[in-house]
């Protein structure tokens, strides 16, 4: 259980560190455009600080492989959620990003959400908790189709709404939008760990190429990279990853628990503790602003020139 509670803390400095450096590479590239997809990835691809952030986000990729076979998808998120607070420390010192107070209320009140997620957690054997290793194909694929559709839906609805009022969005509909994309991703990371054997890596090799899993994380990769890029090319990385990441851990906590099989607490405290957080984090996405305030749109609009 240990080394997922240490692989999942290594896995948010990487994270953490991979979008600031991400964001600050963007902010030296000409504006993307989702509607672009091959003129955006060869501006990215031509950018050495860019690939750096890439590096340490694969790096995170790679500590979710240890992370899922060792802990419970919902334990998992609940710390992943914690490598929130690291990411505002970095976006407010190494980028100049402010948050208003209202934003700082919102990510306090989802420390508050994690804080009740992790004691609705217990390691005892008795805990009634389960680590999920099999989920049925056509499940995931649903999953997968609908979430990734969403996703897209949302992200063109916010970029025409944004540019119909002229006003610089918040990218807290862009950050749900890549959030759902990303949860994908985790569902299909937490099928290869499940398939994973040390003991007969032929095996592994040709149980995941087999399964639905691999070609999931190519398509949420390429969809995921021009989204998120874009989002956090326009808007502050101190709101669109948190939403993001918030997006992507509920969803994974739930449907992707659900997918798999993991049961949930049979203490009724516990159940009650790990559903109010997971509501009480949905209830913050709700109350964010969609549009920056007046004078945040104004420092964009000059940096952006």
């Amino acid at each position: 259980m240990w080394w997922g509670v240490v692989a999942a803390l290594f896995a948010n400095v990487l994270y953490s560190g991979g979008f600031v450096l991400q964001k600050r590479a963007l902010g030296s590239l000409p504006g993307l455009d989702v509607h672009r997809p091959l003129r955006a990835v060869r501006l990215l691809l031509g950018s050495l600080p860019w690939l750096g952030g890439s590096l340490a986000l694969a790096g995170g990729f790679a500590a979710q492989l240890v992370v899922y076979r060792t802990l419970p998808m919902a334990a998992a998120q609940a710390l992943f959620v914690s490598g929130l607070v690291l990411l505002l420390l970095l976006s407010s010192r190494a980028l100049g990003e402010r948050t208003s107070g209202r934003e700082r209320f919102a990510m306090a009140a989802v420390v508050v959400a994690l804080l009740m997620v992790v004691l609705s957690l217990d390691s005892r054997d008795s805990s009634g908790e389960s680590i999920g290793a099999y989920s049925p194909p056509a499940l995931v694929l649903l999953l997968s189709a609908v979430s990734i559709g969403a996703g897209i839906r949302l992200y063109v609805v916010a970029d025409r709404r944004s540019a119909r009022r002229r006003t610089p969005t918040s990218g807290v509909a862009y950050g749900v939008a890549v959030g759902l994309v990303y949860g994908v991703s985790s569902l299909a990371i937490k099928g290869v760990s499940a398939l994973f054997d040390a003991a007969d890596l032929t095996g592994t090799v040709v149980a995941v190429l087999s399964s639905p899993y691999p070609y999931l994380l190519l398509v949420t990769f390429g969809t995921g990279l021009i989204l998120s890029q874009t989002a956090l090319q326009r808007c502050r990385a101190s709101l669109v990853v948190p939403v993001c990441t918030t997006t992507s851990c509920l969803y994974t906590a739930t449907l992707g628990s659900i997918a798999f099989g993991e049961s949930f607490p049979d203490d009724p405290l516990r159940l009650t503790l790990r559903v109010a957080g997971a509501v009480l984090a949905v209830a913050v996405l709700l109350t964010l602003p969609s549009n920056e305030a007046p004078s945040t749109a104004k420092e964009l609009a000059s940096e952006s020139r």
